[in-house]
């Protein structure tokens, strides 16, 4: 067709409209409500990981967590997660908003195989340490992983790397059935402060962590990953730790090892990790505190049951440690044996309803209790928003 003589035929090309950083940015998070006062055999227990079993527990706000990411620049990636539900301790005020994670990765080369990951974000040690809670199936991480980096975070830079495929499979892994820990490389090397998140440092010895895992995936689609990891320093018991002056705090060494193996729930599942170490226990002999020789682990087994759009897991896990508690009052000696058995439901992907049956036995000892011994058992109740 000819265009008439008096029409103007515009090659202007339209570009298009650039993006500015914080178009970038997405926004994602999930609400954990619980309730643990059911069939209680003991309503003097009380533990450290969650406030509210035991006598006048209630309803907890477990988490209230928002999460802010993106690729503001091609080389560059941001994630910022505030808790808007946590708690100072010492506090009897509740629902504190505290940062747990605020960090960039710095990818050092185009296919993002290795980044640079400063700032405030998980320490790659154990998978269920890394694990999130809006993914794993216990209400709570066990003792002896969690014992070494509690709320599993600290303050200081990572190198990891894993080939861009793998990279992708930990992507997939990271979801609500397969109960993945997201991408922490194939390998990874950090130097962290140690004194554990939102503390400040207080020596002049920063930790040193190591950690490699890589998911096996077989020609029948299973994905079996294991690994081994382990780190060194020093922690100081300060002041506020401690329940006497009589009670002397200082620099101890901090130091463990540990292997991890993980069968993806498809739709059977397993995880066990175990660790060795040593750190800073209360020593009830001599009254004070000394670097002493820690143990203990978990397995845990699950089967993920489809029906139609309705996800369904059973599980059962069975933990044991044997060891102190570092961050915890006079560093105190903690024996803990803990069953624990249990189903998530998820109807919808925005809801999920757990239900866990605990029985444990935890024996402590610290300044002002030489033999605390605590044992019971307990229906646990969690409904999870996911938005």
């Amino acid at each position: 067709m000819q265009v008439p003589k008096d029409t103007v035929v515009s090659t202007s090309i339209v570009e298009p409209v650039k993006k500015a950083w914080y178009d970038k940015i997405s926004l994602r998070g999930y609400v954990q409500i619980r309730y643990n006062r059911f069939l209680e055999t003991n309503s003097s227990l009380r533990t450290d990981y969650d406030k509210s079993v035991g006598d006048k527990g209630g309803f907890l706000i477990r988490r209230a967590r928002l999460v802010f990411s993106g690729n503001v620049h091609e080389r560059v990636y941001i994630y910022i997660q505030p808790d808007l539900a946590s708690t100072p301790a010492g506090s009897s005020t509740i629902h504190f908003a505290q940062i747990r994670d605020a960090y960039m990765d710095l990818a050092l080369d185009k296919k993002k195989e290795y980044r640079l990951r400063i700032g405030q974000s998980k320490i790659p040690y154990g998978f269920e340490n890394l694990q999130s809670s809006q993914n794993r199936l216990t209400l709570d991480r066990n003792d002896a992983f969690n014992s070494a980096i509690p709320n599993e975070r600290d303050l200081g830079v990572m190198f990891y790397w894993a080939p861009d495929h793998i990279r992708k499979r930990f992507s997939e892994l990271a979801n609500g059935q397969l109960k993945g820990s997201g991408d922490y490389g194939v390998f990874g090397l950090g130097v962290y402060n140690g004194q554990t998140a939102n503390r400040q440092e207080a020596n002049n010895n920063q930790h040193v962590v190591a950690r490699v895992s890589y998911p096996i995936a077989f020609a029948n689609g299973q994905i079996v990953e294991p690994g081994v990891q382990g780190y060194t320093g020093l922690y100081t018991v300060t002041s506020d730790q401690l329940s006497s002056s009589a009670i002397k705090g200082g620099d101890f060494r901090d130091q463990r090892a540990a292997a991890s193996i993980v069968l993806y729930p498809q739709p059977f599942g397993f995880q066990a990790e175990y660790n060795i170490g040593k750190g800073p226990e209360f020593d009830p002999a001599s009254g004070t505190i000394k670097t002493k020789s820690l143990k203990g682990g978990y397995a845990q087994a699950m089967y993920h049951w489809k029906l139609g759009n309705q996800h369904l897991i059973p599980f059962v896990k069975a933990q044991y440690y044997e060891g102190g508690k570092k961050t915890e009052t006079d560093a105190r000696f903690n024996r803990v044996y803990e069953t624990e058995v249990g189903l998530e439901w998820q109807p919808i992907p925005n809801f999920e309803l757990l239900t866990q049956y605990t029985i444990t036995d935890r024996t402590l000892r610290e300044g002002k209790a030489l033999n605390n011994r605590q044992n019971g058992q307990l229906l646990r109740l969690q409904a999870q928003l996911n938005f």
